[in-house]
């Protein structure tokens, strides 16, 4: 046993040498690691950090978009991206699988809620990845829906929280908003971007900057208690009130809305705006589209009040007129002759919409029948065209307004030949857009200061409410006067009011005065020259009220809705027109002008007066008085005795002696019939209106149980009479040549 001694105690000694030397060199790495901090050359601070140091994204939202009235028209809300677990390996649990399981399954129950084809997801759903989205047709999920989906407990479906922009009015003045779309960044995280109207003019100002959170966790990711965190807070995006008002917005887009159901046009463009501050209250068209879903975008890409000119038709002729005012070269008691007119002695004649015209007629008629010869004749004999091409400058047409819309044109003045200048006095061949319309017309409604148009009411900070920027009115030139601008409304609500001779007629609206002017413009063919057919035309009208101090300027113009002549054309702009105008004014408590009741005088009875003082003593009542017969004495009156007769109400007294029909041109079937009940004849009447003809002539005698047989028209169907009855030299003069783009009003 001895002998083995010295063996053990030499494995002894090399143990000991052995874990002697690992000591010292786990000691020496020991002391290693406390100096330099690093293993391997990696710094072990950096690499615990990295471990066990957390960072988290903290959302900047995008700003809010306001109507005037502080309604939401845009905002950032929750939505849910639809994600699915494919790896097996995310199961720990056969009864509790953290994977897709089954894949038929789950495509046809997720099918009924995503807009995806069964077997689309069905595809998505058997690839080998860890896991899946389903593009477009799985983000921006509502609530609900994520709740309904959960309820099938389809394992592996998960959600991913997000964010969508939300557009709660839906096709709500959808290309001046505009919308943002989510796009992915190079880091891998979305954000919104506008693409269109305010949502792309302000994209700095509503776009949120990201924060950040930096934060100690143990090992599975978890906060630790005492850990230390780091925030970087996120800003959001500002906030933008507009000069929209929602009401108002609302009465358009509905009024469009009917207008499109009933006649179906290409295009409508309108405009509300406010005169005395160039704020834009309401702005739409149609074709329009959804700011959410996209659907009909294809079919309107651009604001056509603001990135499309044309010819405006008779519209321009109010800032001709308002020129020959402020220049005083106006004169409305003035005669001309109106039909057609020659620049120079070069040029091809220029028409009036009735081409054979209305004779010799003073200045103020030819503006109500709205006479393209009156208002050539005003731009050259009277202003000048050197004069009334800087009218043109000053009233804005010929460079932008400015607006904070993207993408805004210019119009383009054709001002080279006499006959171009000519036709830009009654809104031929030149283009200018809408927007500059209703910049001009709020010179001549706001006492002859033009007003710079406005969408942006103020900027303001999302998370202190600190205004950031107020838009204040601004004042872009004044290119007439107070009293020119006065003068022009009360010319221009004679448009509307006279019944003979305005095109404006339809245009009336209960309680308020209207002043505006009509316009119907030729549209260009592809193909050369000017599309001919009766629907052919952009029909607008532009008017301010109340006329004495107007409140609100409205623009509406229609493409080629489906009519059946062209004079039906104010059937639809009235359409939009009318109960803009009216509802917006009464929704701002614009009360109703107070007018003058019509006096009335309680008729007497007549019987046996002398017909001579019976007809002074009425007309110093203010009645019309119509006289069958050659008598001297009354026998027979309608209205009856004691009877309460109107202002201007027509009275009709029978004398002796035989019973002459008069002129009854321009007559209600009411006024008729009180004839015919005097006379004794019997009445038949067609269509609807005032007379256009009879069959009796005036002066012929109306006997006992003769037939009276009255043709009545509306004014629209009048106009349209006078259109198809040209007169006979009309060939003649088209055969000498001339222009073939006339506005019809």
């Amino acid at each position: 046993m001895n002998k083995k001694q010295p063996y053990m105690n030499f494995g002894a000694a090399g143990l000991f040498a052995l874990f002697g030397l690992l000591f010292f060199i786990l000691l020496f790495r020991y002391f290693s690691i406390q100096i330099t901090g690093e293993v391997g050359s990696q710094p072990l601070a950096a690499k615990a950090q990295q471990k066990y140091n957390r960072t988290g994204n903290l959302e900047g939202a995008r700003g809010v978009i306001y109507d005037t009235k502080g309604e939401v028209i845009s905002e950032d809300t929750t939505a849910y991206t639809l994600i699915a677990i494919l790896d097996k390996k995310m199961t720990t649990s056969p009864k509790k699988p953290n994977h897709v399981t089954n894949p038929e399954k789950t495509a046809r129950e997720l099918a009924r809620f995503i807009d995806m084809e069964e077997s689309e997801i069905y595809s998505i759903l058997t690839k080998d990845l860890f896991q899946v989205e389903f593009g477009k047709a799985g983000r921006d999920i509502s609530h609900q829906i994520k709740k309904e989906i959960e309820e099938l407990k389809l394992p592996g479906i998960t959600f991913k929280r997000d964010s969508k922009r939300f557009y709660p009015n839906g096709i709500f003045a959808s290309h001046l908003i505009g919308y943002a779309d989510r796009i992915e960044e190079k880091d891998g995280t979305y954000n919104y971007v506008g693409k269109m109207g305010i949502e792309m003019t302000l994209n700095e100002e509503l776009t949120g900057k990201d924060g950040t959170i930096n934060y100690e966790s143990d090992l599975w990711g978890y906060l630790l208690p005492n850990g230390e965190q780091k925030v970087t807070p996120a800003k959001n995006g500002n906030d933008v009130y507009l000069t929209l008002d929602k009401k108002i917005q609302t009465f358009l887009e509905d009024a469009m809305n009917k207008v499109v159901d009933e006649y179906n046009p290409k295009k409508i463009i309108a405009i509300v705006a406010d005169p005395k501050t160039g704020d834009i209250l309401a702005m739409g068209q149609r074709p329009s589209f959804h700011p959410k879903t996209k659907e009909g975008i294809d079919n309107s890409w651009h604001n056509e009040a603001i990135e499309t000119s044309f010819e405006p038709g008779s519209t321009m002729k109010i800032f001709t007129l308002a020129a020959a005012i402020e220049e005083n070269k106006f004169d409305p008691n003035e005669l001309f002759q109106s039909g057609s007119y020659k620049v120079t002695s070069k040029d091809k004649p220029i028409h009036d919409h009735k081409r054979a015209g209305w004779g010799t007629i003073s200045y103020l008629e030819g503006v109500q029948r709205s006479s393209n010869v009156a208002f050539a004749k005003l731009a050259n004999e009277k202003l000048g065209f050197d004069k009334f091409r800087e009218y043109l400058t000053k009233f804005g047409f010929d460079k932008p307004t400015g607006i904070d819309l993207p993408s805004e044109t210019s119009g383009k003045i054709q001002y080279t030949w006499p006959v171009e200048k000519a036709t830009t006095a009654y809104g031929q061949g030149t283009a200018i857009t809408p927007i500059q319309q209703i910049q001009a017309a709020t010179a001549v409604a706001n006492n002859g200061k033009m007003m710079k148009p406005q969408v942006i009411d103020k900027i303001v900070n999302h998370d202190t409410g600190e205004i950031i920027k107020d838009i204040k009115p601004e004042v872009v030139s004044s290119p007439i006067s107070a009293e020119t601008a006065k003068e022009v409304r009360d010319i221009l609500e004679t448009v509307v009011t006279n019944k003979k001779t305005g095109t404006g007629t339809r245009y009336q609206i209960d309680g308020y005065s209207v002043a505006g002017k009509t316009g119907t413009a030729s549209i260009p063919d592809p193909k050369g020259g000017y599309l001919t057919g009766q629907e052919d035309y952009i029909f607008s009208f532009l008017g301010m009220a109340p006329k004495n101090d107007p409140k609100l300027i409205v623009y509406v113009a229609i493409q080629q809705p489906e009519i059946d002549h062209y004079s039906m054309g104010s059937i639809p702009v009235s359409m939009v027109f009318n109960p803009v105008m009216k509802n917006s004014l009464q929704y701002l408590n614009i009360q109703p002008s107070q007018q003058e009741k019509a006096s009335t005088t309680k008729l007497g009875d007549l019987d046996g007066q002398s017909v001579t003082e019976t007809i002074k003593q009425l007309e110093k009542s203010a009645l019309e008085v119509v006289v069958l017969g050659k008598g001297s004495k009354v026998t027979g009156q309608i209205p009856a005795p004691d009877t309460n007769v109107l202002e201007g109400e027509k009275v009709i007294i029978k004398t002796g002696g035989d019973l002459e029909a008069p002129d009854m041109t321009g007559w209600s079937l009411r006024d008729v019939m009180k004839v015919a009940k005097l006379s004794g004849v019997k009445l038949n009447s067609t269509g609807s209106g005032y007379v256009v003809k009879q069959n009796i002539a005036e002066g012929a005698v109306l006997h006992d149980g003769d037939f009276l047989i009255v043709d009545l028209k509306t004014p629209e169907e009048v106009l349209m009479l006078e259109e198809e009855n040209k007169e006979a030299d009309e060939n003649s003069e088209e055969s000498e040549g001339e222009l073939e783009n006339v506005p019809l009003d």
